[in-house]
């Protein structure tokens, strides 16, 4: 970590619970440095492994607030700091503090001493720099159990020194592709992007599929899943969306079984149709927005009958306890949930039945999907499938 200069700003970067990881930890780091390096694309950088967290260096002047943005939505991120990486001699670290210092309130310095062989140890340099800092602005205070600003000293091993003053949040969890690959069903509604985005924090790698019903469906209703898909694209590293009309699906089932049962039958189609995308594309499950009891689907009879045609991949449902609001909570801090209010529909509002099946019984349900080729339709389906890369 050579010095460019007196002073340089870097972006610390202090990662979540790899250092849990034991003798797997090496795996967890490097797959999470990886995809710090893929959120900085086109963006001039070096990164460096230093002690238990990451700093970013050797980037033009003026980008380190945009360097953060980005970062702090990469998965396994805990905090980041913008700081001054500076020669780790008493002048030039109390200068750098002071230049970070406000003129007035209550403040106190927090120095953290990894070079053992600097003269002064943290407490030392703690009531050093303090000191200095009183003398040369009156109206500070120090106050060590409750200050209004904390200025952070790191000494580290190689003669330089980190001075800071600020921490950013990041998005916690574990890094996107530690955690196997997952396809999510995404609607253009608000509950299936918060879905991706729980489980992507937890380190799986998500694509998405999306059914639509052309021409009941506008393109605006395209166009806003697209989006919702680039916004999630931010947070799991890229996002590979499969496009898929089931507009033929709903008119056999809407020919051929009665209205009450149109969305059962259609979320069974929509399962079958995820789970072989999934496998195709080396997927182990299928991830959806369901949460128990919110709509007429998401019973506990719906959800048995929609994921009884699954063959081999387990169903994982990341907001089934989490109440409606609790659900916008989240898409608003991700910045989703604008675009899922747009007003335009979903293939679900298409021949929307006045009553839909509440408890599905199972038995009658596969009567009635008896009167479909089922196999032909999916066929169909499939050779309307285009895929989108977002990144």
């Amino acid at each position: 970590m050579e010095l460019q200069g007196e002073r340089e700003k870097v972006i610390i970067v202090r990662y979540c619970e790899i250092h849990l990881k034991g003798k797997n930890r090496g795996y967890f780091e490097k797959v999470f440095q990886e995809n710090l390096e893929r959120a900085l694309k086109g963006i001039r950088h070096e990164i460096r492994r230093l002690s238990g967290r990451y700093i970013v260096e050797g980037f033009e002047p003026g980008r380190e607030e945009e360097i953060v943005e980005r970062l702090s939505k990469v998965f396994g991120t805990h905090t980041l700091s913008i700081a001054y990486k500076v020669f780790a001699d008493l002048e030039t670290i109390y200068q750098t503090v002071l230049s970070l210092a406000p003129h007035a309130g209550s403040f106190k310095v927090q120095a953290n001493r990894a070079d053992k062989s600097f003269p002064l140890n943290s407490m030392q340099l703690n009531a050093e720099i303090g000191a200095r800092l009183l003398a040369a602005r009156p109206q500070l205070n120090v106050d060590v159990h409750d200050p209004q600003h904390v200025l952070y000293v790191d000494i580290r091993e190689n003669g330089t020194a980190l001075v800071f003053a600020n921490y950013v949040k990041g998005a916690g969890g574990m890094p996107v592709g530690t955690a196997g690959k997952g396809m999510l069903l995404l609607s253009g509604g608000i509950d299936s992007p918060v879905a991706g985005y729980m489980i992507a924090k937890r380190g799986m790698k998500v694509d998405a599929i999306h059914f639509h019903s052309y021409p009941y469906t506008n393109l605006q209703a395209r166009e806003k899943v697209e989006e919702l898909a680039r916004l999630l694209a931010a947070y799991t590293g890229g996002i590979t969306l499969h496009v898929v009309r089931v507009t033929h699906i709903q008119e056999a089932i809407h020919r051929s079984c009665p209205a009450e049962m149109m969305i059962t039958l259609l979320r069974r189609f929509m399962m079958r149709i995820a789970e072989r995308t999934a496998r195709r594309c080396g997927g182990q499950c299928i991830i959806t927005g369901e949460s128990l009891g919110q709509v007429a689907s998401q019973t506990i009879e719906g959800i048995t009958s929609s994921e009884s045609v699954l063959e081999s991949l387990p169903v994982l449902r990341p907001l089934i306890g989490m109440d409606k609001t609790e659900i916008i909570e989240v898409s608003r801090r991700i910045g989703t949930y604008e675009t899922s209010i747009l007003p335009y529909e979903d293939c679900c509002t298409v021949f929307l039945p006045k009553h839909p099946l509440i408890r599905p019984d199972l038995a009658q349900v596969v009567r009635e999907e008896a009167k479909l080729d089922v196999e032909g339709l999916i066929a169909e389906a499939f050779a309307t499938e285009e895929t989108l890369s977002f990144s």
